[in-house]
């Protein structure tokens, strides 16, 4: 018999798979875009480490975000410890001016030698100008060094949102940034109370002294725990544009901030405009030819980052317009105390925290656009409550209308944020944010000088309607001899017609708030409509 010999089969060889290919869809597989990320530069940071950054960035950004409204509440004991009455806008100028220069220089340098290095340069410099502030023995030093603070915001405020950027992916960052606008509600509402509280206690200097020890805390915690990729070799700033930028900036918010005391056909007006008008223009002009601009026109100008800076500019123009036409329509017409009319814009800094938290996980569900488009129907909503306050309207109803404005402003912003952010990648991520937190500035400074000159405008048109003599020089005085002593005070002749005055001149610069409201719409619609997606650029 013929024995057959069995053959065994033929080993094979074990191949080690493919990264990817064949393997099981598990946890890890969840995690390849935030591996994907890190091979990029980004999320180096492990979950904890994340948690403590974003600690540190939150402590950072509402020690900033607080010290203005902390400082408004000190401003009387102020004036009265170091007199110059007549300088005390500049308190708050200053700090707007360097912010607001610095800004577009801080958000590049971060592209360039990294966020952890500018954010601490700033919040170095927010500590150094917080304690010379409170050494301060005259105003034209408190000043000065309020301008040292607004250098060290400029770098803040960017670079927190920059970061979170870099360290969230782009479905975590529709949560986590809304987080950080609720900041700026929660500020405005402590920050009151606290800045009371300091100065009867402890005296004025310590609405300065409070930030040492919590921005020490932000910048060590960020020192330690905040990783970052290599810096870019052979980058530099466009020291240049920077100068062209700040001479412009400068120039612009200047003028705008002191209407009062420097009119734009006076001397020194003119000189501003000119010099505001050819710093911008020989900026622009630079930019286009820089091989490393500043602000790179070609970023800036697309359709996507264009649209949420437009968006940003809006939003800096109508909270600064509801902040002096709240107050002045309370106390002014309604006749109520300081403290009802804080009560109701304070509405306002509680609806927009609220709705900011809301509008990450609205994005989530329904894309940038929708969210936008809710929070402009909210915004359109709120003007349409104020247009409808009349001489017996209730405080509860004015807080109505400006809660449902600050919840438009939480469902904006937002998205507007979230948007640019995902749509360049990180070597363009520090000067997009920062040009849309320049946009916002400039939005305030803008509409403080638009808002102002157009309610005086409308008040001395109404007043000659009513034939009061003089009208242009009794307006304005009255006005503010209403604000400081109440109606008895007034001529009889004077006091009925200019309630009515103020009154219609405040509801017509009420119905640009709702026109201005209503076009955040077509901002809404230039946004993306779905949402973000870890497949993101950023």
């Amino acid at each position: 018999r013929v024995r057959t010999r069995r053959r065994r089969p033929p080993r094979r060889r074990r191949r080690t798979p493919r990264p990817g290919a064949g393997t099981d869809p598990g946890p890890s597989a969840a995690a390849a875009p935030a591996r994907a990320a890190a091979a990029a530069g980004e999320l180096e940071a492990g979950p904890a480490h994340r948690s403590l950054v974003l600690a540190a960035l939150v402590i950072g950004m509402f020690m900033a975000a607080i010290e203005a409204t902390v400082v408004a509440t000190a401003v009387p004991s102020i004036v009265g410890d170091l007199q110059g009455f007549h300088l005390f806008s500049w308190l708050f100028s200053s700090f707007t001016l360097a912010q607001a220069v610095t800004t577009p220089l801080f958000g590049r340098l971060s592209d360039i030698i990294g966020r952890k290095p500018v954010y601490a340069a700033g919040a170095g410099l927010f500590l150094v100008g917080s304690l010379l502030c409170g050494l301060s023995g005259s105003m034209v030093q408190l000043i000065l060094f309020r301008g040292i603070q607004g250098l060290g915001a400029g770098a803040i405020f960017p670079m927190a949102m920059t970061i979170v950027g870099d360290i969230y992916t782009p479905v975590e960052r529709a949560r986590i940034q809304g987080y950080l606008s609720s900041v700026w509600g929660i500020s405005s509402v402590i920050g009151p109370a606290l800045g009371g509280v300091l100065v009867s206690t402890l005296g004025w200097p310590w609405v300065f002294y409070v930030n040492l020890p919590i921005g020490v805390v932000s910048v060590a915690m960020l020192l330690a725990f905040h990783r970052e990729p290599p810096r870019r070799r052979g980058a530099r700033l466009d020291l240049a544009g920077a100068a062209l930028l700040v001479l412009g900036v400068t120039s612009l918010i200047v003028l705008l901030t002191q209407r009062q005391t420097v009119a734009l056909t006076s001397g020194p007006g003119l000189v501003l405009a000119a010099l505001a008008v050819a710093g911008l223009a020989a900026f622009i002009y630079w930019e286009r030819r820089a091989p490393e601009p500043l602000l790179p026109l070609e970023l800036i100008t697309r359709p996507l980052i264009a649209a949420a800076n437009t968006g940003a500019a809006l939003a800096g123009v109508l909270v600064i317009a509801l902040s002096s036409l709240v107050p002045l329509f309370v106390q002014g017409v309604l006749g109520r105390s300081p403290t009802v009319a804080g009560f109701s814009l304070a509405a306002m800094s509680i609806g927009w925290p609220l709705a900011a938290t809301a509008s990450g996980h609205l994005i989530l569900r329904t894309g940038y656009r929708r969210t936008a488009a809710l929070g402009a129907l909210f915004g359109v909503a709120g003007a349409g409550v104020l247009l409808t306050a009349g001489t017996g309207t209730s405080p509860f109803w004015v807080a109505l209308g400006t809660a449902l404005s600050g919840a438009g402003f939480g469902l904006t912003t937002t998205p507007y944020v979230i948007a640019i952010q995902s749509a360049v990648p990180y070597q363009e991520r520090g000067v997009t944010t920062a040009s849309h937190a320049f946009a916002r500035q400039l939005g305030q400074a803008v509409g403080a000088a638009v808002v102002g000159g157009f309610l005086t405008s409308r008040l001395v048109a109404h007043l000659q309607a009513a034939d009061v003599p003089g009208a242009g020089e009794v307006g304005v005085d009255a006005v503010n001899q209403l604000l400081a002593e109440g109606t008895a005070v007034l001529p009889a002749g004077v006091q009925g017609a200019l309630l009515s005055s103020l009154d219609a001149a405040i509801h017509d610069t009420l119905l640009g708030v709702l026109v201005l409201s209503a076009a955040v719409l077509l901002v809404a619609r230039r946004l993306p409509p779905d949402g973000p997606t870890d497949e993101s650029r950023g």
